[in-house]
C-alpha cells in the first residue's frame, strides 16, 4: 500500500524554475509549503538511471536525505517516434549547460529533417513524466504519466518551458507554449502522473 504524505513541507528536487512553478501550482490545493532544491542549495545528482522513473527516484532520495523532509522529483522528457525515442532521457542535455531550449528545439527540428519526417504523422511525439516522492528513510513512490501529440515548426508561444512551444497534444490546436497554464495542468504528462500521486499519497488530506 502506498505511503501517505502527512507532512506540511516538501522540497521539489529540481533546479528548473519552470518545473518548480508547475509542481507548486499543482500542489497548491493541498496547503503544502513547497521549497525548491535550488533554494536549499542542494546538489543536482548525476542522472545515471536507464528510465525516467529511475532518474526521478534517485533525485528524490538524494534531496530527501539532504533536506531531512520529503522530496518530490520529476524526470521528464520528449520522446520523438521518428528519432527512435530521442531526445528522451537526454532532453535536458540537448539544451546544453545553459539550458538553451530554443537551441534544443532547433536540434530536434534539424534531426527530423534529416530523418525526412516532415508530415504530421511522421512528427508524432510523446511527453513522458515520472514523479517520485521520497522520504528521508529512502522509501519512494513513483508514478509515470504520458501525453501524446505531434511537433510543429516554427515554434509557437511563450508560455510553458522546455519543448512546450513545439508540442501540440492530440485533440488540441495550441502548443503547450500557447496554452493557458490551467488547461495544460489538466492534460499534460505531468498532470497524468500527478493524478496518480495524489490518489495514492495525498487523498487523506482532502
Amino acid at each position: 500500500m502506498p505511503r501517505s504524505f502527512e507532512g506540511s513541507r516538501l522540497v521539489v528536487a529540481s533546479h528548473n524554475d519552470g518545473k518548480v512553478r508547475e509542481i507548486s501550482a499543482l500542489l497548491k490545493p493541498f496547503a503544502v509549503d513547497v521549497v525548491s532544491a535550488k533554494e536549499l542549495s542542494l546538489p543536482e545528482p548525476e542522472e545515471t538511471g536507464s528510465t525516467f522513473a529511475e532518474n526521478a527516484g534517485l533525485k528524490a532520495r538524494l534531496a530527501a536525505e539532504r533536506a531531512g523532509f520529503p522530496a518530490l522529483a520529476d524526470d521528464s522528457g520528449l520522446s520523438v517516434d521518428a528519432l527512435g525515442g530521442a531526445p528522451g532521457l537526454y532532453s535536458a542535455r540537448w539544451a546544453g549547460p545553459e539550458r538553451d531550449f530554443a537551441a534544443a528545439m532547433a536540434k530536434v527540428e534539424a534531426e527530423l529533417w534529416k530523418a525526412a519526417a516532415t508530415g504530421p504523422i511522421a512528427r508524432r511525439a510523446r511527453f513522458i513524466c515520472a514523479l517520485a516522492l521520497s522520504w528521508p528513510d529512502r522509501h519512494t513512490e513513483v508514478f509515470v504519466g504520458e501525453v501524446a501529440g505531434s511537433l510543429v515548426w516554427p515554434t509557437r508561444g511563450q508560455r510553458g518551458f522546455g519543448y512546450d512551444p513545439m508540442f501540440v497534444a492530440d485533440g488540441y490546436d495550441e502548443t503547450f507554449g500557447e496554452m493557458d497554464p490551467d488547461v495544460k495542468h489538466r492534460i499534460s504528462h505531468r498532470a497524468h502522473a500527478f493524478v496518480q500521486l495524489i490518489e495514492a499519497c495525498f487523498t487523506s488530506r482532502n
